[in-house]
């Protein structure tokens, strides 16, 4: 049987007894359902421009109502007002908490707000302006002053605002996405990287090892394997990508569509640069036990190595342009958890991508030979745990 049709028929194995399980499936449709779910309720909950709008109502003469609007936009309130037909009701309605405010205009020009417990600051502020800005438009009028021309006159002296460092209005949704890139990949590497383990040492303890070795060659098994339990896990992400990322973009919880699917479409390749890396050492680290039990002993170095990457890019979410970004992500294997997360937050260019996979792919190509080699030497011996030694046939 040549390679190519060895590795393709492990693989396949490999894959379908893992998605055809019901816990594999059940499990997974819940997260999806959970993870559209989250989002609709997200968009549904957080509210939006009207969530946040103050509600006026202004009792008798609606004149001071555009004045309220224009206030609330002037200070960055916005204000809905509604007309009110008598005193007794406003108060009514702002009991029942339909209004957070109602306007009784008195005849001397000022007005009485009455609100429930106390009247928000900004919103105070916006009723103050109206107010008092319309006892000056009647005081000048009265006063013979041309109201209109006087605005027009004085309309030009504003202020306008110049910002060195403007603040970026996609700031959240980058720092979003960072943050789910990160953890999934986190997950799915730790994850599967344990499965290739598990898988390793349970065929080894029921000697179905040996049976497989008896028509396939050591490395035929290790790559069908790690490339069948990746293919799942490749498939688990994309899943997730696409419930997560298609959820965002049809409710408009995401806006950045462009960086949405660039981030996403990064996930999924450094995942497999990632989980190829972490599954090559943990199935020759499964390959030196023989009982499942025993499998922490040599997969532990792996597992500290994989938290350490997560605790470094979750760190590094707030300032993902800093120098423990920059320099982390070009060290295999940081730049598998890293990398996506400074794409999420668009500080990175095509040579730093470039460079980092090509980084990535050599540091995983040589251990990729040293772990073949620790697991063809280990594959068979059943007993007591193989030694680093023993391993490296030292």
């Amino acid at each position: 049987m040549n390679t190519a049709r060895a590795v393709r028929l492990v693989a396949k194995r490999e894959f379908l007894t893992q998605v055809r399980k019901k816990s594999f499936l059940i499990s997974n449709l819940v997260i999806l359902i959970a993870i559209v779910g989250g989002i609709v309720g997200y968009s549904i909950f957080s509210g939006g421009d009207d969530a946040d709008r103050a509600t006026i109502g202004l009792v008798g003469d609606q004149s001071l109502s555009p004045a309220l609007v224009a206030a609330g936009e002037q200070v960055g309130t916005s204000v809905e007002v509604s007309e009110i037909p008598d005193e007794q009701t406003a108060r009514d309605r702002v009991g029942s908490g339909d209004l957070d405010v109602a306007l009784i205009p008195n005849p001397n020009g000022s007005a009485t707000a009455v609100t429930e417990t106390e009247i928000d600051a900004g919103l105070r502020t916006v009723v103050d302006i109206a107010v008092t800005g319309r006892a000056q438009q009647r005081a000048l009028t009265a006063q013979g002053v041309d109201v209109e021309q006087l605005s027009a006159d004085v309309g030009a002296a504003v202020v306008t605002v110049e910002t060195i460092d403007p603040p970026d209005p996609e700031e959240g949704q980058r720092v979003a996405m960072s943050i789910a890139a990160v953890t999934l990949l986190y997950m799915q590497i730790l994850g599967f990287g344990m499965y290739v383990a598990m898988g390793v040492v349970e065929e080894k303890s029921s000697r179905v090892v040996e049976l497989l070795l008896s028509t396939l060659r050591p490395l035929q098994l290790l790559w069908g394997k790690v490339i069948g339990i990746g293919a799942v896990g490749l498939v688990q992400l994309a899943a997730y990508g696409v419930a997560g990322v298609g959820a965002g973009l049809a409710t408009g919880v995401l806006t950045v569509t462009g960086t949405a699917l660039g981030v996403f479409a990064g996930t999924l390749g450094w995942f497999v640069l990632g989980f190829t890396f972490f599954a090559v050492l943990y199935a020759a680290a499964g390959s030196m036990v023989s009982r499942q039990e025993d499998v922490n002993s040599t997969t532990m170095p792996l597992m500290l190595l994989i938290m350490a990457m997560f605790f470094s890019a979750f760190s590094a979410v707030g300032n993902p342009d800093g120098t423990l970004s920059n320099v982390l992500s070009w060290i295999p294997p940081f730049s598998a958890i890293l990398m996506p997360l400074r794409i999420a937050a668009g500080v990175t260019g095509p040579v730093q991508v470039i460079g980092t996979i090509v980084l990535m792919t050599a540091v995983t190509v040589a251990l990729s030979l040293v772990a073949a080699k620790i697991y063809q030497r280990s594959i068979l011996r059943v007993g007591k745990t193989v030694s680093w030694r023993e391993a490296f046939g030292r």
